[in-house]
């Protein structure tokens, strides 16, 4: 069907003529075209403080830079990267973090009031549909938006020339932030970056990132009307005759399902639905208990006894220095760990994107960032190698009721030495994750070599397909550009279908 052509679009929700989770009406104001305030100064911006009800008080203030040590290596691997397009900017507003729930909650009331009857088997049209609104999900709404296309639910979207859909399975927003272990402040937090168009303001740097990062995403999805469909899952995304199917249902009820089809789909699905355990030997007869990074809450919760912790990246490493201040830890990793006391400069940065291209280009599954670009030498990290909690060991040789065992204890150069067995009474699998695209499998994308085969965001099979926040892309800063990249990709191929 040529662009432009009006579109089956509804009902989107099980027996409603709206999408869910679909806004309330824009005020007059805004169908008039006024927008929210712009900023006019770089150098000053509206600092939000909040008291424990979510009262708002808003300050402005010289903008402040990251907390030294806050951004991550791979947080700097794009910045020689061509400069964001131009685009719609706005200033937090000052409203209230109920506000925004309350807002969640008429959105949710409005969903479960709608009835059972119908629209569950006729698929809605749009144009382009993306499954997650982490950093790199709300980067490609905010240049679709950018780009003119209308957000299934807004007013008069059923008549727009373009449409997407933002599907989320979260309950609230913030991505995965939103899980992060409470301890994790902003000033500790690694990789925290701002999203197009909305500076990121954080006034008290003390405050967890599992609060903090959510509130910026929900003023940043209001901000901007991106209508975004939650809690929402996309069960599977299958082929039709040249359009994408898009399977998908509320969370908690799978009978209320609604069908998207679509010309293009950008996946920001993220990783941390996919904890990766690797597996050892004896690792089922371990009596104490085992959690992965996916479930760490507190250190005070592991304090009553020893605790291993496995793997090398950043989250072992702030996980490890946590805990040492509540009991004993081992810390053990696959490679000795790459301690960077240097720069990261730019050939740095774009050395390391390329070795990490060069895998996804090749149909490889993509290496974490850390095995390429190294841990940043902080000042934390060094008391802690001084020490002696951050001194790794290599990976032990089997699991036993008790803890862990190493066949011989030998020292190889990078590694500690250390006794043949130690005791615990935690393993703390600091493993990583992997990509979630098991919803994907029925367009049979993967290959040989076990990754998928990429041409920068697009998979090179199906251009129709842009995977973001994957690969080269998978930090803060990466997943910003690659939602553009994206954006950029889908509009031109569906510029090319009307010419064709």
């Amino acid at each position: 069907m040529p662009v432009g052509e009006r579109r089956n679009r509804g009902p989107a929700a099980v027996g409603s003529g709206v999408p869910w989770g679909a806004m309330e009406p824009a005020s007059d104001e805004q169908a008039a075209g006024a927008g929210p305030v712009r900023r006019t100064d770089d150098t000053v911006e509206l600092v939000l403080t909040f008291d424990d009800d979510g009262a708002v008080r808003s300050t402005p203030v010289p903008r402040v830079d990251a907390p030294a040590g806050a951004v991550e290596a791979s947080d700097v691997l794009d910045a020689t990267d061509v400069p964001e397009e131009p685009g719609p900017t706005v200033a937090p507003r000052a409203g209230s973090r109920r506000a925004l729930r309350q807002k969640r909650d008429t959105r949710r009331r409005r969903r479960e009031r709608a009835g059972a009857e119908g629209g569950a088997d006729t698929p809605v049209d749009v144009d382009v549909v993306v499954v997650g609104a982490g950093q790199a999900g709300l980067s490609a709404a905010y240049h679709l938006r950018a780009h003119g296309f209308a957000a299934a639910g807004e007013r008069g979207w059923e008549d727009a020339e373009r449409t997407f859909v933002v599907l989320d399975e979260a309950p609230q927003p913030g991505g995965a932030w939103q899980h992060r272990w409470p301890g994790l402040t902003m000033a500790d937090a690694h990789g925290v970056h701002e999203l197009p168009g909305m500076p990121l303001l954080v006034p008290d740097p003390t405050e967890p990132a599992a609060r903090a990062v959510p509130y910026y995403f929900a003023q940043y999805e209001d901000a901007f009307d991106l209508q975004v469909q939650r809690p929402v899952r996309v069960a599977r995304v299958r082929d039709d005759d040249g359009r994408l199917l898009v399977e998908s249902h509320v969370v908690d009820r799978p009978d209320e399902r609604v069908v998207w089809r679509a010309r293009g789909l950008v996946n920001a699905s993220g990783t941390w639905t996919k904890p990766f355990w690797p597996a050892y030997p004896g690792q089922g007869q371990f009596r104490g208990r085992q959690l992965h990074t996916h479930d760490y809450t507190t250190p005070e919760a592991l304090a009553d006894g020893h605790v291993v912790v496995i793997g090398g990246g950043t989250s072992a490493v702030q996980l490890l220095l946590a805990l040492s201040r509540v009991t004993t830890t081992t810390w053990v990793t696959r490679r000795p760990p790459l301690w960077r006391d240097e720069e990261f400069t730019p050939e740095v940065g774009r050395a390391a994107v390329a070795l990490v291209e060069e895998r996804t280009r090749a149909g490889l599954p993509p290496q974490s960032v850390v095995s390429v670009t190294g841990l940043p030498l902080t000042d934390a990290y060094r008391a802690g190698i001084e020490s002696g909690v951050l001194v790794a060991r290599p990976v032990f040789s089997r699991i036993t009721p008790t803890g862990v065992e190493w066949d011989g204890s030998p020292a190889d150069e990078g590694w500690a030495d250390g006794p043949s067995s130690v005791e615990a009474a935690t393993l703390l699998w600091c493993t990583g994750f992997r990509a979630a695209l098991d919803h994907l499998a029925p367009l049979h994308l993967r290959g040989p070599g076990g990754g998928i085969v990429m041409d920068g965001t697009g998979v090179a099979a199906d251009p129709r397909i842009q995977l973001v926040g994957y690969g080269p892309s998978a930090s803060t800063i990466g997943a910003n550009r690659a939602g553009r990249e994206a954006v950029t990709r889908l509009r031109d191929l569906l510029d090319r279908a009307v010419r064709d």
